[in-house]
């Protein structure tokens, strides 16, 4: 199994992050729905590790800014309804 060594944080495996991958895109959605910035999104762990699945299997996981549009859009889409 290949092991990815990131400077914070001690090394993790591609299996491991594509099993986290649904929780990272939970958490994405959750800041996104509390209002918090692109900026402060980005200083997370869940964009750390949705950036670095996209550096490893560029294929399979989209880059986080295009998932952030994405997410930032059906947020905004599901709050117009509600208002």
């Amino acid at each position: 199994m290949k092991s990815i060594k990131t400077a914070a944080a001690p090394a993790v495996t591609v299996a491991q992050l594509e099993a986290s991958y649904p929780a990272y895109c939970k958490a994405l959605r959750m800041l996104v729905q509390d209002g918090t910035s692109l900026n402060k999104i980005q200083r997370t762990v869940c964009w750390d590790r949705l950036q670095l699945l996209h550096t490893t299997l560029p294929r399979q996981y989209r880059d986080p800014v295009v998932h952030y549009a994405m997410v930032k859009r059906d947020v905004d889409q599901q709050q117009a309804l509600a208002h």
